[in-house]
């Protein structure tokens, strides 16, 4: 016997996902030090680089709607219920991102289907957070 979607839905974590530890493993492995969920910074992003004034969202793609991506896709059934509630995902992402712009941060978004690429993810981890600091 299956679970209903309810039940899924509420096993679905906000913090800590799979994707958002494979990019903190292999960040922390690259000599990347980072907080967490730093709650004074819009959009409470999943990494933040203060010393680099960087910032790394992990979204999954179904929540925040991947632009042409499957797992994107909204659910056939229930749209009036799933429609707006991702719309919401995708305005509060966008707003969140453009006011770290203009307070001087970089942001990068990783999705969760482009983390299955552990090569991609390391190049552009460091392409995005540059050369290391001494000491750091």
């Amino acid at each position: 016997m299956g679970m209903d979607r309810g039940e899924n839905m509420r096993r679905i974590r906000s913090k800590d996902t799979a994707p958002e530890l494979t990019v903190r493993r292999l960040a922390y492995s690259l000599g990347y030090r980072y907080r967490l969920y730093r709650k004074d910074i819009p959009g409470k992003p999943d990494l933040v680089f203060p010393g680099r004034k960087k910032v790394i969202f992990v979204h999954g793609c179904f929540w925040h709607q991947h632009p042409g991506c499957n797992e994107g896709r909204l659910p056939k059934s229930n749209k009036d219920y799933w429609q707006p509630k991702l719309e919401r995902n995708v305005a509060r992402d966008s707003a969140a991102q453009e006011q770290l712009a203009s307070l001087g941060w970089d942001v990068l978004v990783l999705w969760e289907c482009e983390i299955r690429d552990i090569e991609r993810v390391r190049r552009v981890l460091i392409d995005f957070l540059g050369a290391q600091k001494r000491g750091a």
